[in-house]
């Protein structure tokens, strides 16, 4: 059985969040859809505002907390990542977008991406089209064509109702066959670990 992580990470700041609500339903609808193709998913949350004074403070000093490099890892290793953020004056909110100017370069490229937000009026959707899916695309993440968008009227109780149901297994499912397409993750590279042997750096055969 292959092992497969995904990283979800939700930019909601206030607990309860319906971001964070979200986020979660997207992430049970990929990991079913993984199970159902004979996947083992672990499921690993990143909920932003537990960071957010770690991300400024790494912005300022260019080093991250260990909490904050943990998150960062999670994100740089998983086999998949869903991102979901409020939308505040028709984008992303400032934290989400803080949290991946300080994701390390290069860390999403060919990680498949699914993207969700939530606003207080349907007319916000917009914005995961103009403002959350380009900035993946700058980071070179492939991201699914689906995005998920939950307003106020969207949800009935705690579950997502109607339409917003059907988007979100259909996300779910995008993102799963991006992932199972892909080789199994091997977690975060080690930057120190040699890539070429000492016989081969004492000989002056250096492939990289």
């Amino acid at each position: 059985m292959t092992r497969r992580t995904l990283a979800v990470v939700s930019a909601g700041l206030s607990q309860p969040s319906s971001t964070r609500l979200l986020a979660d339903q997207l992430a049970a609808a990929t990991r079913d859809e993984l199970v159902r193709r004979g996947a083992d998913v672990e499921i690993r949350t990143v909920e932003l505002r537990e960071y957010a004074h770690d991300v400024v403070n790494h912005l300022l000093t260019g080093f991250p907390s260990p909490a904050l490099r943990e998150a960062l890892d999670t994100v740089a290793g998983a086999d998949g990542l869903i991102a979901v953020t409020p939308i505040f004056n028709a984008s992303y909110n400032g934290l989400f977008k803080s949290f991946f100017d300080v994701v390390d370069k290069g860390a999403l490229v060919d990680r498949p991406v699914l993207i969700g937000a939530t606003g207080g009026t349907a007319r916000h959707s917009l914005a995961l089209e103009h403002a959350v899916r380009p900035m993946f695309v700058h980071l070179r993440a492939p991201v699914v064509p689906t995005a998920v968008f939950a307003a106020p009227e969207d949800w009935s109780g705690e579950a997502a109702d109607g339409a917003l149901r059907a988007r979100i297994r259909r996300a779910g499912a995008e993102l799963a066959e991006q992932v199972d397409r892909r080789p199994a993750g091997t977690g975060v590279a080690d930057p120190f670990a040699l890539t070429t042997s000492f016989e081969d750096l004492l000989a002056g055969r250096d492939p990289a």
